[in-house]
């Protein structure tokens, strides 16, 4: 078995190698490299804080800290979701040789489990321990207690990569972490004392005083969900290799769109990609949920008042949808590129019909952010603004990145498809059309006051928008001309 292991786990390196993206992906591990060390830095300082800050009569550092074990799992939990991927693997030419699939799902586990967003919590674990703990059960006390809290990060791990793998095959999975967490949280904070903060607080005891007990409780529960996880992936990875899936088509052709013409042809193209393919699918509903549950929340609720969260909601409610399927523009085409090219300028009119559809997407945030507006939390002009800013100067630098995609992606493959690699170029634009407008927005409504931004944010998408039709042609254009070596790329990248 370690054999194989090494034998996939050396073809996985050189996948990654060989992979058209590979050169493109370097600036963004060299930035995820600088980030990883300022945030262990960062949990190094909190760490030696909370060791001499959390000091009490009664109660010991780690006393109070163990009790606050379950809210640093959820925030982990919560930190997963945008930083780590599932774990994939190409498995279907594996499935050809005698090897059996389980045995291929134990090194997907396995690879997830030695990844070092399971270790990064020691960063603030060790030297807390090394501090408060070593006075009373000296170094085996250190070693034992972070080996139980890599353990609860394991098992962390685990429960993360099971929603996860559920809710990417059907969106209303997403019931399970919001029933667990509600009942933790009212489990929490409704009883005068919280039977689950006490469980805890003994838990990190046992883990200090290397209770044998404990120790092979939290193995066994590892286990047990490592078994949960190893059922459910092998029976997805059954359904996609073998097309099990609903075959329930929309019948509708979307026929509104045929009085536009070409371009109204592509755009019919463009929503039938979004909403008949799983992978698509998936994302538009996920996305869907969080800017109506943030929607809402802003709108019906007092939790953000006064905190500028409520300038950061509006922000991702209408820069996400366009992050979302533009950051990867063209890479869903990559599918099929070699028709689209088979006919004259089809690249362009594609252009334009996915930045017409996209805009008219923007109304779905503006419709959604009216309840924020009816209770004033957020003015109409300001929404307004973000809207036709969102739709000029964002999805023109979007659109940019047409034209050096060059990773197919995945219309349905979820479990058995490549490990997603983003390059550079696109985590850099991503995060900048994120942080750079909220940002300008702040400083300027500090300066101007937040009616005459709303103006400015509102002339320069305004701007944008009015010459969408040439910087549209001049991608094109630029597409155009590395058309062969995008081709090429597209093709080897493309899953078979």
């Amino acid at each position: 078995m370690i054999q194989l292991f090494n034998e996939l786990r050396k073809h996985g390196k050189l996948a990654a190698k060989r992979h058209p993206m590979y050169d493109k992906n370097k600036f963004g591990k060299y930035i995820m490299y600088i980030v990883s060390i300022f945030w262990a830095g960062y949990l190094m300082c909190f760490g030696i804080a909370f060791a001499f800050g959390l000091e009490r009569d009664n109660l010991e550092p780690y006393h109070l800290m163990n009790g606050a074990l379950i809210f640093i799992m959820a925030l982990d939990f919560l930190m997963r979701w945008p930083l780590q991927k599932t774990p994939t693997q190409e498995v279907k030419p594996y499935l050809l040789l005698p090897v059996k699939r389980n045995r291929l799902i134990d090194f997907l586990l396995i690879r997830s489990g030695l990844s070092g967003f399971n270790f990064i919590w020691l960063f603030l674990f060790v030297p807390f321990a090394i501090i408060t703990v070593t006075r009373y059960y000296g170094v085996a006390g250190v070693i034992t207690y972070c080996l139980g809290i890599w353990l609860l990060m394991l098992f962390n791990n685990y429960w993360y990569l099971l929603c996860r793998t559920l809710i990417s095959e059907r969106i209303w999975w997403i019931a399970l972490p919001i029933a667990v967490y509600a009942a933790l949280a009212a489990g929490i904070f409704i009883p005068e004392k919280s039977p689950i903060v006490s469980f805890f607080i003994d838990l990190g005891e046992g883990f200090i005083k290397g209770d044998i007990a404990i120790l092979a409780a939290m193995v066994g529960v590892i286990a047990t969900m490592w078994l949960v996880n190893r059922f459910i992936m092998s029976d997805l990875i059954y359904n996609e290799l073998n097309k099990v899936e609903d075959t329930k088509v929309n019948a509708s052709e979307y026929r509104i769109f045929e009085q536009y013409g070409e371009v109204g042809e592509y755009m019919r193209l463009e929503l039938k990609m979004l909403l008949r393919n799983k992978a698509c699918k998936q994302s538009l509903r996920m996305v869907t949920l969080v800017v109506v549950a943030f929607s809402s929340v802003l709108g019906f609720t007092e939790i953000y008042d006064g905190l500028g969260m409520d300038n950061f909601i509006t922000v991702y409610n209408f820069t996400i949808f366009g992050v979302l399927f533009l950051t990867n523009i063209m890479g869903y085409e990559g599918n099929y590129i070699d028709g689209l090219m088979s006919r004259k300028e089809s690249i362009y009119v594609l252009l334009k019909a996915k930045y017409i559809l996209y805009s008219i997407a923007i109304l779905i945030p503006l419709i959604l952010m009216t309840p924020a507006m009816v209770m004033q939390k957020v003015e109409v002009l300001t929404a307004i603004s973000w809207a036709v800013f969102t739709i000029g100067l964002i999805y023109f630098c979007l659109f940019q990145l047409a034209v050096y995609n060059t990773k197919t992606m995945p219309l349905n493959a979820k479990i058995t498809s490549r490990q997603n690699m983003g390059t550079g170029l696109q985590n850099l634009i991503s995060g900048a059309v994120f942080a750079i407008p909220f940002l300008f927005y702040v400083l300027l409504k500090l300066w101007l006051g937040e009616t005459a931004t709303s103006w400015v944010l509102l002339t320069i998408g305004l701007c944008f928008v009015c010459t969408s039709s040439w910087w549209i042609k001049n991608v094109y254009t630029r597409f155009m001309k590395r058309r062969y070596r995008n081709m090429e790329d597209f093709r080897i990248s493309r899953e078979h």
